[in-house]
């Protein structure tokens, strides 16, 4: 167990408590970056040419992921969990099995679209706090909330000019500071590669978030321009023509979603004692439901699949939280921490009586939240996995929305982000039925538990039906299934792009069955999120600006912000560990896999490995860790050198790194990726991908092996 009879050094695990982040530690933007330590450090700093260049050749992927331009043409090297989406949906379009056979385009013609897909690259940062404390200052409690939304909404869409470009103001150290960060979108994204799932995941849970690791997780897709063709001269990372090696500075840049590291301990509490058992008490009913829904054949089994992953993938994660904050030596750390700001504050007697009581108040406001976060979550986040019922509540929502001003929509729809949102909507993804009610049918009977029979939401929508005969009627009659594409994927009609384009006289007409399962649960979950929001969320905001400003004033601001899902830069080195009194070696090997394989899952390798034995080197490195700081959205990440060069391709943590959310313990933490030689390696001797090899090397065959 992770942090078991280990304490993280207080230096390193509490960010906020010192003006400097000590060891690797750190998710740092792109303009903060300490270039300065780092050079202090490794007689390394990288310039603004440097980290620009970095930044506009690495992309977010909207859903969790990041990825990285790696040819001149577009190609962009990611996960295979990021791309399996994509790679499902198109299976399901062509009647293949691509997620167990693997894919390989042999030209451009041969790159289908990924329906839904599309990437962003950080173009412009601009701080803007100052226009939205203006905008906040004397707003109440109660109304700072819809204040800041307002604001973000209006600085969002005049930074929008066209559906070309995303916008979206970010909230850096809980209040201290609002950059706006514009994207470039692009919006026509193709599959090229995807090796077979057997080894994209080899070893399965079994080994996830542990090391040693042989995983060949990687997907490359490529971004189309408007002209259709592949988007030419566009800014990207060189293939390292060297190896890696044990003790190299390498920086890893990517998404990473979120962490926890400046939450007071009332939150931590929470977090610890009512958030994670109740979300892993949910995410095991849902593994069960799914894996009895695989039992009902090879089609079923193949339908669950990738939500099946992504379950067990969040249950340990959640279970790792759960333990890092169980830990007693580094839970007193944390409290420590709390109470060493807070005694600076209280001596301080102006900062006394601008920020003592926040800690208090954040703590008030979060018992008042219990209460209604039941009904909160039941309502708006109890439909995980529910494409259609998900797909007629934003129909049902956008066209409501737009009629309002942008400044005073729900913040998913308000103008910056509805291109995406129609976009989403309308992508041509397979749905299957069975599926489908079986998901929704778990929906309702959760949403039923957590409300309570007597609830009238429950009983408007149930009546005298059960979940099942609720969920069968409404995905079997529902027409949005229905979509009419052209030969790129774009919609050109079906009945959901008649409701968009009809607007919300279209939708308030329709009696869709989805549709109307969507507005019976509406207006009870708009009143709950709007109570939350103006009576909880927006005041704990509130209060949090307070405290990030508190410590800029105890501690100053130069560290890191908690991780927001975009784009951050870390720095580390390819470095073991030593557990239970043994090291941890950085790298594995080809024959390292072919040793660990079983010729059972979830230790099967593919035929294609199998035949390929003899032309592989065995000594080439597989996957290696590094202290680089990372949590989740970072998957998919490019590892590069000094030079900027990809020597690696992050797709996991090893498991110390779950405690990651709260704390970074230098000591164990570790980030896993896969090696950029395995890469080479393995398109040019087991798959035939030698176009990609050319033109991620200039050349047709991989460079030498270590």
């Amino acid at each position: 167990m992770y942090f078991q009879n280990k304490q993280l050094p207080l230096v390193a695990a509490l960010v906020f408590s010192l003006p400097f982040a000590f060891a690797d530690e750190g998710m740092w933007t792109f303009n903060d970056f300490p270039s300065a330590k780092v050079d202090q450090i490794y007689n390394f700093a990288p310039d603004q040419a440097w980290l620009d260049h970095l930044r506009l050749a690495s992309v977010r992927i909207p859903g969790g992921c990041s990825g990285a331009v790696v040819s001149s043409q577009g190609l962009v090297m990611t996960n295979h969990h990021c791309a399996r989406e994509c790679i499902e949906n198109i299976s399901g379009l062509t009647k293949k099995d691509y997620i167990r056979d693997g894919f390989l385009a042999k030209s451009d013609a041969d790159e289908p679209h990924c329906p839904g897909v599309e990437m962003n690259q950080l173009i412009e940062i601009t701080n803007v706090t100052e226009r939205v404390a203006f905008a906040t200052h004397g707003a109440s409690a109660e109304s700072f909330g819809d204040v800041q939304k307002s604001t973000f909404a209006a600085i969002e869409k005049e930074c929008a000019s066209s559906d070309e470009f995303r916008c979206e103001v970010v909230t850096l150290y809980h209040g201290g500071r609002y950059d706006l960060y514009k994207y470039r979108r692009f919006q026509d994204v193709r599959l090229v590669f995807a090796p077979e799932y057997r080894i994209a995941f080899f070893g399965g849970d079994t080994d996830n978030f542990n090391f040693p690791r042989y995983d060949l997780d990687v997907a490359m897709l490529r971004i189309y321009g408007k002209d259709g063709k592949p988007l030419a001269d566009v800014e990207h990372l060189a293939w390292s023509v060297g190896n890696v090696r044990d003790g190299d500075l390498v920086f890893v840049s990517g998404n990473p979603g979120g962490t926890s590291r400046g939450l007071t301990v009332a939150e931590l509490d929470d977090e610890r004692n009512r958030r994670l058992p109740a979300r892993t008490a949910r995410l095991a009913d849902m593994r069960q439901m799914l894996k009895e829904f695989q039992q009902r054949g090879p089609e079923q089994n193949h339908q669950a699949g990738a939500l099946l992953v992504g379950i067990e993938n969040a249950l340990k994660v959640y279970t790792g939280r759960n333990d890092a904050l169980a830990d007693k030596d580094f839970y007193a750390q944390l409290a420590k921490h709390e109470d060493d700001f807070r005694a600076r504050v209280v001596s301080d007697s102006t900062l006394a009586k601008q920020y003592g009581g926040t800690w208090d108040a954040i703590g008030a406001l979060v018992a008042k939240g219990r209460s209604a976060r039941v009904e909160y979550n039941a309502l708006e986040n109890g439909f995980v996995g529910t494409s259609l019922f998900t797909m007629a509540r934003s129909i049902l929502r956008m066209t409501d929305e737009l009629g309002k001003p942008n400044g005073e929509r729900l913040r998913e729809f308000a103008d910056a982000r509805i291109p995406q949102m129609r976009r989403n909507i309308l992508a041509n993804r397979p749905i299957n039925d069975e599926f489908e009610v079986a998901m929704l049918t778990f929906a309702l009977v959760k949403i039923r538990e957590d409300l309570g029979s007597t609830h009238p939401v429950i009983q408007r929508v149930f009546g005298k039906r059960s979940a099942a005969e609720i969920a069968i009627a409404a995905v079997t009659g529902s027409k949005l299934k229905d979509l009419g594409t052209d030969a790129n994927g774009n919609a050109l009609g079906g009945y959901r792009k008649q409701l968009l384009d009809g607007g919300k006289a279209a939708v308030d007409a329709s009696h869709d069955p989805m549709i109307e399962l969507a507005r019976a649960f509406d207006p009870d979950a708009r009143a709950i999120r709007r109570l939350y929001e103006t009576t909880i969320d927006g005041p704990i905001k509130r209060q949090e600006e307070l405290l990030a400003k508190a410590r800029f004033m105890v501690y100053g601001n130069a560290t890191y912000p908690d991780a927001t899902f975009t784009p951050r830069l870390s720095y580390g080195t390819v470095k073991g560990w030593v557990e239970s009194g043994k090291p941890v070696k950085p790298f594995t090997t080809i024959a390292g896999a072919y040793a660990h394989a079983t010729g059972s899952d979830p230790f099967a390798l593919p035929d294609s490995w199998i035949g390929a034995r003899d032309r592989l080197d065995p000594v080439t490195p597989f996957d290696l860790v590094a202290t680089n700081d990372v949590i989740g959205g970072n998957s998919g990440s490019p590892m590069v050198n000094r030079k900027g060069e990809v020597v690696g391709l992050v797709f996991d943590g090893n498991i110390h790194s779950l405690g990651g959310e709260y704390g970074y313990d230098a000591a164990l933490n570790r980030t896993v990726a896969v090696d950029s030689a395995i890469l080479i390696e393995a398109m040019d001797k087991v798959y035939g991908a030698n176009r990609i090899v050319r033109e991620l090397t200039g050349s047709p065959k991989a460079p030498s092996a270590r």
